[in-house]
């Protein structure tokens, strides 16, 4: 999927997953009170560097379309076009999510 951005550095463009509409006691949560995502698809990667001396490339360790979970308030949210995208730091990527 190529949508026109690439991150630099060590930096990885994430689709945010919606989060789930949720109910109290049938009380819908507004969208002002909703927490920030912190799941998403993998879009795009910046430059493939170790991330230490002797360490894994950025690419050994996640790949464009792994779902994975970042850090609540890491970084950057962006609009392009009519989508939203999160541009992370890898060392805000906290997981990668096997299914």
């Amino acid at each position: 999927m190529n949508i026109g951005l690439k991150p630099v550095d060590e930096r990885v463009l994430i689709e945010p997953m919606e989060e789930q509409e949720r109910k109290v006691g049938g009380i819908i949560i507004p969208d002002t009170v909703k927490e920030r995502p912190q799941m998403g698809t993998v879009v795009a990667l910046g430059d493939d560097v170790p991330k230490k001396e002797g360490g894994k490339k950025l690419s050994e360790v996640i790949s464009v379309g792994d779902k994975v979970i970042y850090a609540k308030y890491g970084g950057t949210e962006i609009k392009h076009g009519d989508k939203e995208y999160l541009i992370v730091s890898r060392n805000d990527i906290l997981a990668v999510v096997k299914e």
